[in-house]
């Protein structure tokens, strides 16, 4: 395996954004974009869940655009209290995108070439399991 190197002024093809990652960020603008609606209109504007409308039930994203909303005016314990794994989950998720999509813009921009996140599919694989048993066990969790 080749050490991953920064390139200055790099030359020929850009490589591409993965879609994927285009997503994730799509996703996170599009959450702080509701917690930003939920908190300007005093918490009567926001999407309810259809888990805990249903069964009274939370599922394991339940809260997040409360949590969202309440580090937008600054309230982290508020924050901590609505859904503490998306509040810790969020900034590791956010910096890995931001990192892609930095990259990609400063290649893109011929300014620089930096190493990109290369996981293998296996690794994604693995995570992803990891991820849902553990947002699945966080909902069973929350709901004792």
């Amino acid at each position: 395996m080749t050490a991953a190197r920064i390139e200055m002024h790099p030359q020929g093809p850009v490589e591409p954004l993965d879609r994927r990652v285009i997503g994730v960020a799509w996703v996170g603008v599009g959450g702080l974009a509701l917690a930003a609606v939920y908190q300007l209109s005093g918490g009567r504007l926001g999407i309810p869940c259809l888990l805990h409308v249903t069964t009274g039930l939370d599922c394991p994203l339940c809260g997040s655009t409360r949590m969202a909303a309440a580090l937008l005016r600054g309230d982290l314990d508020a924050a901590w209290h609505f859904n503490p794994v998306v509040l810790l989950l969020s900034p590791v998720i956010g910096v890995a995108v931001g990192y892609q999509l930095l990259a990609w813009l400063l290649e893109r921009a011929r300014l620089v070439r930096l190493p990109r996140l290369r996981p293998s599919r296996r690794t994604m694989d693995v995570l992803l399991k990891v991820g849902i048993a553990g947002m699945v066990l966080f909902g069973v969790l929350r709901n004792f």
